[in-house]
């Protein structure tokens, strides 16, 4: 009884007439990696509900550990192309769940902050939620000190 439940589920989310025909929530997720790793922050913005919950737990501004609202993340990430240049992504592996709404994914790029030079190197744990083939919740853990320290005082 519980694998027909989940089956259902799974159909309306994949057949939700507000998302792009046929995708799963791993395919929406690497949809809007792919778009944030070509820079284009405009674009990954209009992949996001306009209500998204974005949460950055572990960052070191703590004003920016939880984000509401599709204006308020892109005022956050507009200026990241000018900051950080990242060059390849080593590892990704983006996982499907039991909710068939969400995809987590475990992925590293590695590349350079621009106004230093220092390499940037960094693991992330992402956490997404489609709603209608939008983001409405997005999370992110990824090292502090790692970040800190590649970014050496230059501003995000």
């Amino acid at each position: 009884m519980q694998e027909d439940h989940l089956h259902s589920e799974a159909t309306l989310a994949i057949t939700n007439p507000g998302a792009p025909a046929g995708l799963t929530a791993v395919q929406l997720f690497k949809r809007s990696l792919d778009t944030f790793l070509a820079k284009d922050i405009k674009g990954w913005a209009e992949l996001c509900d306009e209500d998204i919950v974005v949460e950055f737990p572990f960052a070191p501004d703590v004003a920016s550990r939880k984000l509401v609202g599709r204006a308020a993340i892109y005022e956050y990430l507009k200026n990241y192309p000018s900051v950080i240049d990242i060059q390849s992504t080593p590892t990704l592996k983006i996982n499907a769940t039991d909710d068939p709404n969400m995809a987590i994914a475990e992925w590293s790029v590695s590349g350079r902050v621009i106004s230093n030079g220092n390499p940037y190197e960094m693991s992330y744990a992402t956490f997404m939620t489609f709603k209608n083939g939008l983001i409405v919740n997005y999370r992110e853990y990824w090292n502090p000190m790692a970040f800190m320290a590649a970014m050496s005082g230059a501003e995000f």
